[in-house]
C-alpha cells in the first residue's frame, strides 16, 4: 500500500476555475503573512469549466453606476430579479450579497486586465439576459469566462504566499482533533502519491457535476467530487434538483442559444421531418411556433416558467424514439412567413441588430441572418468541423449545463461543517431553480473573495491537528476504490445512461423510482477489478453519490419548477404545474449510512 505524504498550509483551496481562483487570491492578499495553497485535478488556467467555456455572448452579472435605472440602490432590482426568476427556493440574502458585491468584483477584474466590451463613450456596455428587468450583463464576447481564469491566474502567479499543485484530486475531506475541517487527502492522477494536507481554513470550489449526464457542457473532470466529499463529511446539500439543461451542439457542446436560435433554423429529424408542430396543440400558427423558437434564444436553459420549454420536450421525446434532431440553417422552416412573425422579432432584427429582415438574403435564408447578427459562431463552428456555408446540419441534443444548487452556504460563504468553505458551482442556496444569465461567472467571484477572506480570517486564529482516525478512514476508503478501479469506467458510462432516461428534461415519479434502483443495483454490482485507473475509481464513486442526490431531491419534489420538469406519465406534454407549497427547497444529509432528506423554508426578504 503506498504511504502517504504530509504537508500544510494556513488555507487549502480545493479546485482551480474561476471560483477557487479568486478565493486563493483574496487569502493570500489578506496577509502576505498566511500561506495559501492551491490544489487543481487539471493544469491552472487551461482546466475546468472557466477556462474552457465558450457561448454566444458570455455575460457577467453587475450593477454598475451606469446601470438602469442608475438609483443609489439599484443592485437591488438585481436581487429581486435573482430570487424571482430563481423561483423564491433560494436566500435572499445571498441574493442581495450578489447583487450588491457584483460591482466590486467587477471592478477587481477591470483592474487585472479583462478586456470588457465599451461604449464609444467608455461606458461598459451591458445587455439584457434571461428574466432580468435591466441591462446587467458585461461581457468580453464568448470568451468573458476564459478572459476571467486569464486575469486570475496572472495574479495568483504573482503573489509569493500562494502556491499551486496541479495534477492532483482531492478524495476526502479529513477532520481535524478539534472536530472541524481540518484538510484534505489529495492522490496524484497516476495514483502512485497520496498526500494530505492540513489547513486552518479549506475552501471547496470544485465545480460542478456535469458528467453524471452523457451529453453535457463540462470538462471531463467535472464528476462533482467536492458534492460527494461535503456529503460523506456530513455537510447539508441543498436544491440538487435543479440543473440547467439546454440544446447544445452534440459535435461541439456550443450552446445553441442567442443568435443561433434568433436565425429560424429549421428543426428536422433525421427523416428531414420538421416535427415541431407535432409537440404543439393542433391549432398552432406558425407564427407563433417560430416565435417559441426566437424566443429560445433568450431562454437558452429549459424551465417551466419558460413557453419555450416545449422545444426541450420535442427534442427529448424525438431522441427517445431513436431519431437524431438536427437544426438545419440551409433554407426557412415551413411556412414561415416574415411578415407574419411576431413584432418583436422583426423589431428586434431592425432595431438591435441593423438587419433588414423582410428584404433578401436575410428574408429566405437561416445562414445569411446568422452571418448578418453573428458571423464569429458561423467561423468557430467551421473550425470544429461543422460547415454551415457547406450544408452541414447542427445536431442537437439536451446538455447539462450548470447545477444550481450544491454544498449549502451561509454569508460568509460558510458550510454546515466548522473549517469548510463553499464558493462557485459547488456551493448552493445563492441560485435559485432559475438562474439569470450571467449570475454564474459574477457569483463565482462574489463567493469566492468572500470564501477566501473568511477562510484566511479563521486560520488567522486556528492551528488545527489532523485526527488520525479521519486519515485512515480515507486511506481505507482509497484501498477500497483501488480493489475496483479496473470496472469503473464501465460503471461511470452506466450511472450516466441511467440519469439520462430519468432526470434529464422529462422526469416522471416512474422514472426516477427505476432510476434509483438502477442506481442501487450498479452500487452492489460494482465488482472487484483492480487493474485501472485509481482517480478514475474516486470519480465514479463521486458521480454515484451525486447521481442519488440529484435523484432523490427530483423525487421528493412533486411539482415542476425551473429545470426540474416532473410529468404525470411519460409521453405527457404538459408539466405537472409549480405549487405554492413548494417555495421551499429539499436539504440534504448523511445519516450515518443513509441519505436523509428535509424541506427547509428559504430565507425570505
Amino acid at each position: 500500500m503506498p504511504g502517504v505524504a504530509h504537508d500544510s498550509a494556513d488555507v487549502l483551496v480545493l479546485g482551480g476555475g474561476g471560483a477557487a481562483l479568486r478565493a486563493a487570491i483574496a487569502a493570500a492578499e489578506h496577509s502576505p503573512r498566511l500561506s495559501v495553497l492551491l490544489a487543481t485535478k487539471g493544469s491552472l488556467g487551461r482546466s475546468g469549466v472557466t477556462a474552457t467555456a465558450c457561448s454566444d455572448r458570455m455575460a457577467f452579472h453587475a450593477t454598475l453606476p451606469t446601470t438602469e435605472p442608475r438609483e443609489p440602490y439599484s443592485w437591488v432590482h438585481h436581487a429581486d430579479d435573482t430570487y424571482r426568476i430563481g423561483g423564491y427556493v433560494s436566500d435572499y440574502d445571498l441574493a442581495a450579497i450578489q447583487a450588491r458585491e457584483a460591482a466590486s468584483a467587477f471592478h477587481y477584474l477591470d483592474r487585472l486586465g479583462v478586456p470588457w466590451v465599451r461604449r464609444p463613450d467608455g461606458t461598459v456596455d451591458q445587455f439584457v439576459t434571461d428574466g432580468s428587468e435591466y441591462a446587467r450583463a458585461c461581457y468580453t464576447g464568448p470568451y468573458t469566462a476564459k478572459h476571467i481564469e486569464e486575469a486570475l491566474v496572472r495574479r495568483a502567479r504573482s503573489l509569493a504566499n500562494l502556491r499551486v499543485i496541479e495534477h492532483v484530486g482531492a478524495t476526502d475531506l479529513l477532520r481535524g482533533q478539534d472536530g472541524g475541517i481540518a484538510g484534505a487527502l489529495l492522490l496524484s492522477q497516476t495514483g502512485d502519491e497520496r498526500l494530505a494536507i492540513t489547513a486552518g481554513g479549506v475552501v471547496l470550489a470544485t465545480g460542478g457535476a456535469g458528467q453524471i449526464f452523457e451529453i453535457n457542457v463540462f470538462p471531463p473532470d467535472c464528476t462533482g467530487d467536492g458534492y460527494a466529499m461535503a456529503y460523506r463529511a456530513g455537510a447539508e446539500l441543498v436544491n440538487m434538483e435543479f440543473i440547467q439543461l439546454g440544446l447544445c451542439s452534440v459535435a461541439t457542446g456550443l450552446a445553441m442559444s442567442g443568435s443561433m436560435m434568433r436565425a429560424l433554423p429549421r428543426m428536422v429529424n433525421d427523416s428531414g421531418e420538421e416535427f415541431l408542430f407535432r409537440y404543439l396543440p393542433p391549432d398552432t400558427p406558425p407564427e407563433e411556433a417560430y416565435g417559441l423558437l426566437f424566443s429560445k434564444g433568450a431562454s437558452w436553459p429549459v424551465s417551466l416558467e419558460q413557453p419555450s420549454h416545449v422545444l426541450d420536450i420535442a427534442v427529448t421525446y424525438e431522441r427517445a424514439e431513436g431519431r437524431r434532431v438536427y437544426l438545419d440553417y440551409s433554407a426557412n422552416p415551413q411556412e414561415l412567413e416574415v411578415s407574419s412573425l411576431p413584432a418583436k422579432v422583426r423589431r428586434w432584427y431592425r432595431d438591435t441588430k441593423g438587419v433588414p429582415f423582410e428584404d433578401e438574403p436575410y428574408r429566405s435564408s437561416p445562414l445569411e441572418r446568422l452571418r448578418a447578427i453573428n458571423l464569429p459562431s458561423v467561423e468557430w463552428l467551421k473550425d470544429r468541423g461543422v460547415d454551415l456555408e457547406a450544408g452541414h446540419l447542427v445536431e442537437v441534443a439536451p446538455a447539462a449545463q450548470h447545477f444550481q444548487g450544491g454544498v449549502k452556504i451561509r454569508t460568509h460563504a460558510e458550510t454546515s461543517l466548522p473549517g469548510l468553505y463553499a464558493a462557485g458551482e459547488v456551493a448552493g442556496g445563492q441560485h435559485g431553480a432559475n438562474r439569470p444569465g450571467g449570475n454564474a461567472l459574477m457569483d463565482s467571484q462574489v463567493f469566492g473573495r468572500i470564501a477566501g477572506d473568511s477562510a484566511a480570517l479563521l486560520a488567522s486564529r486556528r492551528s488545527p491537528t489532523l485526527d488520525p482516525a479521519s486519515l485512515r478512514a480515507a486511506l481505507d476508503s482509497l484501498d477500497r476504490l483501488s480493489a475496483r478501479a479496473g470496472s469503473a469506467v464501465s460503471l461511470r458510462r452506466a450511472v450516466q445512461q441511467v440519469m439520462s432516461q430519468a432526470a434529464s428534461v422529462v422526469r416522471t415519479a416512474a422514472g426516477l423510482t427505476e432510476g434509483l434502483r438502477r442506481l442501487e443495483h450498479l452500487r452492489r454490482s460494482w465488482s472487484p477489478d483492480g487493474d485501472g485507473e485509481l482517480l478514475c475509481a474516486v470519480e465514479t464513486a463521486s458521480l454515484l453519490t451525486v447521481a442519488e442526490m440529484v435523484l432523490r431531491a427530483a423525487e421528493a419534489r412533486t411539482e415542476s419548477r425551473g429545470p426540474h420538469l416532473r410529468f404525470a406519465t411519460w409521453g405527457d406534454l404538459t408539466p405537472i404545474p409549480s405549487s405554492p407549497h413548494w417555495r421551499q427547497y429539499v436539504v440534504i444529509r448523511r445519516s450515518g449510512p443513509t441519505m436523509q432528506l428535509e424541506i427547509h423554508q428559504p430565507v425570505e426578504p
